[in-house]
């Protein structure tokens, strides 16, 4: 994040307010490298092309808060790689990890990962060791350590139908699949923020959690999900899950967690009342069918009706309910920006 933008973050968390009212998004892979005009695996496998394309997006929005910022990732493939998960790469979409488990029964034979060594986690570490010169020389640091959550990598090792079934029908093993994740979460974390300094806020994105119901939630969720973000005592503890969120709105402050990016098909008020005056709200206009498929005046339109959902306009950024999606050209983060301007006064 620009160092500005992350101060004004560290007042929000705070309880201070802003003179303005700042517009955000979740940018990565999905987004960057087509807007960039890049094929997805160039974006993963160049360095160079991977800053400039972040050096382009930051200097073309300048007062738009990128979050996390500089996201040295390789999309889903990112966490499941590190348990051994076979990555099938493709040009212009978004790559998979294969399945490792072929029940919830076999966890206990997954070897626990080294961060420092193992599957693309040197890799991510070592474009932001040799990009971080250029990033500070932008006025920008690294801020954030970020993870796939628990119930999210989980899905990816095993199959998402199977680990939901598992949870119903093999809660201990299920409960040792999910333990030995949040322990190679935490370590992943520690590591990104021993390795630099400047990081003091955590992203984890998990959309699994959506699909569990309130029981099931307070025994596979919020435990793992306090331990995750507790782990590195970070300032920012925010979490991404844009499926159904309103069970997990009402239980953030258990886990720990500060700021909130959620479904639009959720109302700010809706999420507001549910999560509490102390949580930073980041949302909330739908990321395709708004934000990359409608007009300028359709993106206007939609931040107008998010801001009319909720009051007071205090600790929210305002956003995209999920990450930025494929296909969302300047024209309409333009008008995102000049609405929010507009509507949030």
């Amino acid at each position: 994040m620009r160092n500005s933008a992350w101060d004004d973050l560290v007042k929000m968390i705070n309880g201070e307010k802003l003179k303005y009212q700042p517009s955000g998004f979740i940018v990565d892979s999905p987004w960057i490298p087509g807007w960039y005009g890049i094929s997805t695996v160039d974006y993963y496998s160049s360095d160079d092309l991977w800053l400039k394309a972040n050096l382009k997006m930051i200097n073309t929005f300048p007062d738009v808060w990128f979050l996390p910022g500089f996201w040295s990732e390789y999309g889903m493939c990112t966490e499941p790689s590190a348990f051994g998960s076979r990555m099938v790469f493709l040009e212009t979409s978004l790559p998979h990890a294969e399945k490792v488990l072929h029940s919830v029964e076999d966890a206990g034979s997954l070897v626990q990962p080294n961060v420092k060594t193992d599957g693309l986690l040197p890799f991510m570490i070592s474009r932001l060791r040799n990009n971080e010169k250029a990033i500070r020389e932008s006025d920008h640091r690294i801020r954030f350590a970020v993870a796939r959550g628990p119930l999210n990598v989980a899905s990816f090792l095993m199959g998402t139908t199977e680990f939901m079934m598992a949870l119903a029908m093999d809660p201990d093993n299920s409960h040792k699949l999910l333990t030995k994740i949040s322990d190679f979460i935490c370590d992943w974390l520690c590591w990104q923020k021993e390795c630099f300094p400047s990081i003091d806020g955590v992203l984890v994105l998990d959309d699994i959690i959506g699909f569990v119901g309130e029981i099931e939630f307070r025994e596979f969720v919020i435990p793992y999900f306090k331990k995750i973000f507790d782990c590195t005592g970070a300032k920012a503890r925010f979490l991404h899950n844009d499926a159904d969120g309103l069970i997990t709105a009402a239980n953030l402050k258990e886990m720990g967690i500060n700021m909130f990016n959620f479904s639009f098909n959720h109302s700010m008020g809706e999420i507001r009342s549910l999560a509490g005056p102390e949580v930073i709200l980041v949302g909330n206009v739908p990321p395709r069918d708004v934000m990359a498929s409608g007009s300028p005046e359709q993106v206007d339109e939609a931040v107008r009706k998010a801001c009319s959902e909720i009051t007071p306009h205090e600790r929210i950024i305002w956003s995209v309910g999920g990450g930025m999606a494929p296909e969302v050209k300047n024209e309409n983060i333009d008008a995102f920006i000049k609405a929010v301007a507009e509507y949030s006064k």
